[in-house]
């Protein structure tokens, strides 16, 4: 019979489980990395570590592998610099897998009266030619940029964000950051996005909308000044254009989820108003 290679020979249970961290750990960084300029950078530092030792060990290049050793923890240190912004990314997008286990759930009634308002905002917004930006926050929390702004911590109504927005008013040039059903800032300097492609067809409205998604998992809602189009931007860097009131009331429904969570907590709801008295249906407006 003939002998196994020497590599299975040593293979037990702790290397099978050793071998396995290590695979989902690369896994996961090139998870992170998909879709955006980390995926050229992991690529272009693998050609270079896998020329550079190919070099060295085939010419057997002394003063090269001895930098190529000790640069090893020099490289620990700058790959955590390198690709800090989505390491973040990652680490949220973890951190998204488990909303409530540190905080509240979002409330399906302030979430539709939210979008409801902002909805019926934009449209008025959008046929007076008055650039707008709002940003919903989801699960990645905005307080620093909040913080920069002007506090508020108004409930949203159309009119306070038509107010908001109007030309020449302080308030106008920035955002209004809005969670749950309460707009918390306006005049909020959002982060521009550095990515060229969208960059030079788009305005500075568009571009900072932009960035907000890509640092974080927020809604952002722009109305062009100069068109009057209205556009959602989301994940990561997505943008839906040409959007009427009712498309808009739409996208933003599906992607705060409003009409799913509706659907789980609807048998709970008809369960309350059987078992309530009729003066408090309707003081609950059932």
């Amino acid at each position: 019979m003939p002998e196994l290679p020497w590599i299975f020979t040593r293979l037990d249970l702790r290397a099978i489980v050793d071998i396995t961290a290590v695979a989902l750990i690369i896994f996961g960084v090139l998870w992170i990395a998909r879709g955006n300029r980390a995926t050229q950078l992991i690529r272009g530092l693998a050609i270079l570590i896998v020329v550079v030792v190919g070099v060295a060990n085939i010419f057997n290049l002394a003063a090269l592998n001895w930098i190529l050793g000790h640069a090893v923890p020099a490289l620990i240190i700058a790959v955590p610099i390198i690709f800090q912004p989505e390491l973040r990314r990652g680490l949220e997008q973890l951190g998204r897998m488990f909303p409530d286990m540190f905080g509240g759930s979002r409330q399906l009634p302030q979430l539709e009266r939210a979008v409801e308002e902002i909805t019926r905002a934009s449209a008025q917004l959008s046929r007076l030619r008055f650039g707008g930006l709002m940003v919903i926050e989801r699960d990645t929390g905005l307080q620093e940029y909040i913080d920069r702004g002007v506090q508020l911590d108004a409930v949203i109504t159309r009119q306070l964000l038509i107010s908001i927005f109007y030309p020449n008013t302080p308030l106008h040039d920035g955002a209004a950051i809005v969670r749950q059903d309460r707009v918390l800032a306006a005049s909020c300097v959002l982060p521009l996005s550095d990515n060229v492609a969208t960059g030079g067809q788009l305005g500075t409205r568009h571009r900072a909308a932009i960035g907000m998604t890509e640092e974080s998992d927020a809604i952002v809602i722009i109305v062009s000044e100069e068109t009057g189009q209205i556009s959602v931007a989301h994940s990561a860097g997505r943008l839906v254009r040409n959007l009427d009131q009712e498309r808009l009331r739409r996208v933003l429904r599906a992607l705060l989820k409003i009409d799913q969570r509706d659907r789980s907590e609807r048998p709970g709801r008809r369960r309350q108003s059987q078992e309530s008295p009729p003066d408090q249906q309707f003081e609950a407006g059932v």
